[in-house]
């Protein structure tokens, strides 16, 4: 699990956490890769004795996306429009189908690994559309190709989120109580750190950007629950090895230029003002919402959730993945009623992967 070194340092901390004595402290992070850590490593059994509990938000952007987002793609691809899009998007359910069911049907859909895979994708095919999905980590790399100049047959079908936004919606929300935030690592790599000061000052929350190793995680709960027991509420920075104060601003000026924020649903809540990134009008010939409007007019209306699927209460952190009544029965990997079971990014996902039957 830990490396000798790592082991004793991790014994520490939770000795130290111990000694705090906490009782019912709650914490939420919101990123992917965080959650898959803290399972697969078994942190959240450390944390029991602690007094701390760990529930994930909404940090999977695969998870995020609505429905009547992959709906639009679907749409799209049976209308004879290449799609291309990231693995994890193509078995996400929707009462129409997946994109995957769509493929199987005959549409071209096309999985690529990166926005730079399909630029040289618009190459091979008449009518291209990428679907970018993703938050602060993944937009600047759709910014970079827009910027670089897009082949006339390649569109840009944005569902990338910014995440503060989301934070906020939380706590206006007030659904959970939240009493310290891990802040994801690699948002913060863009962002930097002033974007979630707003919420230690409005709301009396510790929060600390964190790595993704064992150790960081651990570490990182360490410094949120010491702020609580100081009585402190204040923006942490574990991940300095990576991330500075000022983030990365090139990044953030490529996201400026081609990018303006939108109000928009989030699976799992309401419309959340200015949460999510359309390409600007100087763009529109590659907007795929403007490129392809006529088609996109005719997508059905759907509903957000499928059966009895709650994944938009597990973005939220409401409940857990094995609190769903679908969780391992109607819904598993091979048969996933929603997104949090399709992403390895998902809690639900990564709940049934590292079960302990």
């Amino acid at each position: 699990m830990f490396r000798f070194r790592e082991e004793a340092t991790a014994k520490k901390v939770l000795q130290s956490l111990e000694s705090m004595k906490l009782h019912d402290l709650n914490i939420m992070h919101v990123c992917g890769t965080h959650q898959d850590t803290l399972v697969k490593f078994g942190i959240e059994e450390m944390l029991k004795r602690t007094g701390i509990h760990i529930r994930q938000g909404p940090g999977c952007p695969v998870c995020v996306t609505t429905t009547k987002e992959v709906v639009e793609a679907i749409t799209l691809a049976k209308a004879g429009v290449t799609i291309a899009v990231f693995g994890d998007m193509l078995t996400v359910p929707t009462p129409i189908g997946s994109l995957a069911d769509a493929k199987a049907e005959g549409a071209d859909v096309r999985v690529v690994y990166s926005s730079s895979d399909a630029v040289k994708l618009a190459k091979d095919v008449d009518r291209l559309v990428f679907m970018a999905i993703g938050f602060e980590t993944t937009s600047p790399t759709t910014a970079a190709i827009v910027l670089d100049g897009l082949p006339d047959n390649l569109s840009v079908l944005s569902c990338h989120r910014i995440l503060p936004p989301a934070l906020d919606a939380l706590f206006h929300m007030g659904e959970v109580r939240i009493d310290g935030l891990i802040q994801p690592g690699h948002v913060a790599v863009i962002l930097g750190l002033e974007p979630f000061y707003r919420f230690s000052e409005a709301f009396h929350v510790p929060q600390v950007v964190a790595g993704f190793e064992p150790l960081d995680l651990l570490v990182t709960i360490y410094m949120i629950a010491k702020q609580h027991v100081d009585g402190r509420a204040e923006v942490e920075n574990e991940y300095s090895r990576v991330v500075r104060t000022e983030g990365n601003p090139v990044a953030r000026r490529m996201l400026d230029d081609v990018f303006y924020p939108v109000d928009r649903n989030w699976r799992g809540f309401p419309v959340i003002p200015k949460s999510a990134l359309e390409l600007k009008p100087k763009w529109d010939d590659h907007n795929a919402r403007r490129v392809y409007e006529d088609v996109l007019a005719k997508a059905p209306v759907v509903k957000e959730e499928m059966g009895n699927c709650r994944c938009g209460e597990v973005l939220r952190g409401i409940i857990e993945s094995k609190e769903c009544p679908a969780f391992g029965k109607a819904c598993n990997p091979k048969r996933p009623m929603g997104p949090c079971m399709v992403s390895r990014e998902g809690s639900c996902n990564i709940s049934y992967r590292y079960r302990q039957d």
